[in-house]
């Protein structure tokens, strides 16, 4: 028996699936593909951390269901990192949680919050989650631009005048992933005044906020606003700060009654991650900090390499600021095939795996993503590899869009 699932039929397929696929068949026939795909940390997780997690599993107490909320010790190494980088006071009981990755924290939230129609306001481009976590919860999403420049106010009054019912939340995400766009301490001041005026929550996603590049302007946190808290909940991660994304550790911290909300959905779903990885991810938290600075220095290092080779290549790509992201708009003469056949043009030629834009919402169609998750000789022979392909763009083109003509008569 066949059944078309409710929400299912609500998700598109996944723009991402094709290039996947590809990628998963170039390296079964053995082929060597250089991977800026997607943004999976490549740097181990620091020693004194990986320590700590083998010292408290041999402990069989901690083997037992954990807490959903998260363990004390935790919400309290985040209320102090809180404390110590934005000099934000929080009460590690009442607005701290401990997620499973921010991912699943912004989708349980958005479970807790969002009744069937509720609009949400969501940038475009932006990371799926932010506006799927919704549409799963049968809400409707309502796109606002994404670069936190004088445009984005006036686009956002004119999106809660013309949206009924009224929105319910407005997500914000800065270092943006995928643009990589950073907003300054007075964006957020504006967004808070105008969405307090409005009776409109916030949820900030700060995942990126210790990968920055200028050292005199590191990403503020929205809850460094006065009165944030009364509408405002952020989410952080362990993931890209100390290179643990497959230790699912994430954060939400903030406004008391979301807070509460989360925990009320995570207390019917989850038993909270096992508790030496929790102990662990404390000790990274509290713990000396010069990992996170070697960190940034190598993704530093890095953006250096790609954004410079591929500008001797011909290919020009604004510098991000922070992120490990760099949002590369397709150069001419490709941007006729679109993101995705750009995508997968560079797969099959260059040996090359990015992100298309299009995956990240229709206003990212005519840009790539690409991940800086490779060292820098991977790097440099990525950028040789492609600088190849565009030595030999002609043929190349002609040859993709005569096999997508003939792929469509198939079909």
């Amino acid at each position: 028996m066949e059944h078309e699932f409710h929400r299912i039929k609500r998700l598109p397929p996944y723009v991402f699936a094709e290039v996947n696929s590809m990628k998963a068949l170039a390296r079964a026939n053995g082929e060597d593909i250089i991977d800026f795909g997607m943004g999976n940390p490549d740097l181990p997780t620091p020693e004194h951390i990986v320590d700590k997690l083998s010292e408290t599993v041999r402990n069989p107490k901690t083997h037992r269901y954990s807490n959903s909320r998260g363990i004390p010790g935790l919400r309290r190494a985040l209320s102090n990192y809180y404390q110590r980088r934005f000099n934000v006071s929080l009460d590690p009981e009442k607005e701290a949680i401990v997620t499973i990755g921010s991912k699943e924290g912004l989708a349980n939230l958005a479970q807790a919050i969002t009744g069937p129609g509720d609009i949400i306001l969501v940038p475009n481009p932006s990371y799926p989650i932010h506006q799927f976590g919704f549409i799963i919860a049968d809400g409707s999403v309502r796109y606002v631009p994404v670069k936190p420049d004088n445009e984005f106010l006036p686009a956002l009054e004119k999106a809660v005048l013309h949206s009924e019912p009224k929105p319910v939340a407005l997500v914000l995400c800065y270092p943006a992933n995928p643009t990589a766009y950073v907003a300054d301490i007075g964006f957020y001041a504006e967004v808070v005044e105008f969405c307090l005026r409005h009776n409109i929550y916030i949820l900030s996603d700060l995942a990126y906020a210790e990968i920055y590049f200028d050292d005199e302007n590191p990403p503020p946190s929205i809850l460094q606003i006065p009165r944030a808290r009364e509408i405002a909940v952020e989410f952080t991660s362990t993931s890209k700060t100390y290179s643990m994304p497959g230790w699912r550790i994430g954060f939400a911290a903030g406004n008391e009654q979301l807070i509460s909300a989360l925990a009320r959905v995570k207390s019917y779903l989850d038993y909270g991650a096992f508790t030496p990885i929790q102990v662990a991810a404390a000790t990274a938290l509290n713990g000396p900090q010069d990992c996170v600075i070697e960190t940034r220095n190598i993704y530093k290092a890095r953006r250096d390499v790609l954004i410079g080779g591929l500008a001797r290549a011909g290919w020009e790509i604004p510098e991000p600021s922070a992120s490990m992201y760099a949002w590369a708009p397709i150069p001419e003469p490709f941007t006729k095939l679109g993101s995705l056949e750009f995508s997968k043009l560079l797969l099959k030629h260059a040996c090359v795996a990015v992100s298309p834009g299009l995956g990240f919402g229709e206003y990212g169609e005519g840009f790539v993503r690409i991940a800086v998750v490779e060292n820098e000789q991977r790097i440099r022979q990525a950028v040789r590899s492609i600088k190849n392909l565009f030595n030999s763009s002609d043929s190349i083109i002609e040859s993709s869009l005569k096999e997508n003509k003939n792929n469509i008569k198939v079909k």
